[in-house]
């Protein structure tokens, strides 16, 4: 029997968003715009899921007079794309 993969991680946008982020320390809301083509819009509504589920953490403040956002990966994300690809690795037979 095949387990469910996590939906909050099938999202196209949210599986990059966390794959990037554990990659880097952190990283702000334009690199992570940048890197996957998203609007800021979809990108915006996307983090907030994701923060909202622990899987990432999201700072915001004023840098200069200019706001930022910067995230960072939580343990709680590391775990769970780590049994996402757990998971993709059973259906195809990997182990």
């Amino acid at each position: 029997m095949f387990k469910e993969l996590d939906p909050l991680l099938h999202s196209q946008l949210r599986l990059a968003v966390v794959s990037l982020l554990l990659s880097v320390e952190e990283a702000d809301f334009v690199f992570i715009r940048e890197k996957t083509g998203a609007t800021a819009g979809n990108l915006s509504v996307q983090i907030e899921k994701l923060s909202e589920a622990g899987y990432i953490e999201v700072r915001k403040f004023i840098d200069g007079k200019r706001p930022r956002t910067v995230c960072k990966i939580t343990e709680d994300g590391i775990a769970a794309f780590n049994l996402y690809v757990k998971v993709l690795q059973d259906y195809i037979g990997k182990k």
